[in-house]
This record gives C-alpha cells, sequence and structure tokens, in this order.
C-alpha cells in the first residue's frame, strides 16, 4: 500500500541495516494476529506515526501528508528465528536519526500491548 509510494519520493540516503530477531518477530505476529497494515500514533513524537506493512515499516509525518520520515524495506528472508533481518534503511528527513529510537521504543510498547490482550 504504503510501500509503492517511497519510490517515487527522493531519499537522502538508503543504506543496509539489521532488524533485531525480538522486533522483526514482534511486527510479523501483530500483521498476522491484529491487521494488516497497522497504523500506530506515536506518543511522544506529535506528529509522527509509524506505518507497518509486510513489505515496509515507515515512519511519517501525518501532518505533512504522510511524508516518509524513515523506511525499513526490502526485508532478508529469515533463516532462523533468533537472528537479525538484514533490510534496507532509508532516510528521507535530515533528523530521522534522532528520532527512530524513540520511535521503535513506542512501538515496540504499543505493540506489546496489544498483542497482550489477544486471546
Amino acid at each position: 500500500m504504503y510501500r509503492s509510494r517511497l519510490d517515487t519520493i527522493p531519499r537522502l540516503k538508503a543504506h543496509p541495516a539489521l532488524v533485531p530477531a525480538e522486533r522483526y518477530n514482534r511486527v510479523r505476529l501483530a500483521l498476522r494476529r491484529l491487521e494488516n497494515p497497522i497504523r500506530l500514533q506515536l506518543p511522544r513524537l506529535r506528529t509522527l506515526d509509524m506505518i507497518l506493512e509486510d513489505d515496509a515499516w515507515i515512519i511519517v509525518d501525518r501532518s505533512l501528508n504522510d511524508i516518509p520520515i524513515a523506511a525499513w524495506t526490502h526485508f532478508e528472508s529469515r533463516t532462523s528465528l533468533h537472528n537479525p533481518i538484514r533490510c534496507m534503511l532509508r532516510h528521507y528527513h535530515v533528523h530521522a536519526n534522532a528520532i527512530m529510537d524513540s520511535a521503535w521504543n513506542s512501538v515496540d510498547t504499543l505493540l506489546a500491548e496489544r498483542l497482550a490482550k489477544q486471546p
């Protein structure tokens, strides 16, 4: 869905990255059990949301028509449940690095809470 828009927006840089196995597994589980895609408002980051899809995880600014801030794409196939997953990290905003840790802390907490409520 949103993933197709990423290629039409200029990015500042892109580089290989690793997603911790625990985070990758939690997001994949949430996409299967809750909804797909998932859109989460990030509480401490005023106008930022995280959109989680099968093939892309994107931090967007909803006040600017969902302009991406950062995106994780091109996930490699998983070889085991405990190894980190390689992907591409795209930066669309000059301050993307400054907000990524805070964004993921919020996402990890929100997903854990929502998954705990599932029967």
